[in-house]
């Protein structure tokens, strides 16, 4: 199977319901303070990794944690795993800093992220 390649997943995002409550937990899991703190959002980065605390789910309304799988092209993977049987969730937009992001359900129901950076 050929098509566009991912970078792997980089970027984990974990609805939580108090963020002021969650975040202390994350920072001693990870050993680290946030990078990124604000009201709707709070980003760590540890390992190479992205992992990100959103309160009640965000817009997107997460009810679990959303892998992102970081590529370089998000409008061709989109178009290749909807070719194969995902559905669009939430299409591709910018979250701001150049960052486009997409979430897809596989036939089960599971919510996959797609995440490029420009």
């Amino acid at each position: 199977m050929s098509g566009a390649s991912t970078e792997g997943i980089r970027t984990v995002l974990h609805p939580v319901t108090d963020l002021a409550a969650a975040t202390p937990v994350y920072a001693a899991l990870l050993g680290t303070e946030p990078q990124t703190e604000t009201p709707y959002y709070t980003g760590f980065e540890a390992a190479g990794q992205q992992i990100g605390l959103v309160p009640g789910g965000g817009p997107q309304a997460m009810t679990s944690p959303v892998a992102y799988w970081h590529v370089a092209d998000i409008e061709a993977k989109l178009a290749e795993v909807t070719a194969a049987g995902a559905t669009v969730h939430e299409p591709v937009h910018d979250v701001g800093g150049g960052r486009l992001v997409a979430t897809v359900t596989d036939p089960d129901g599971n919510v996959l992220g797609l995440l490029q950076d420009r």
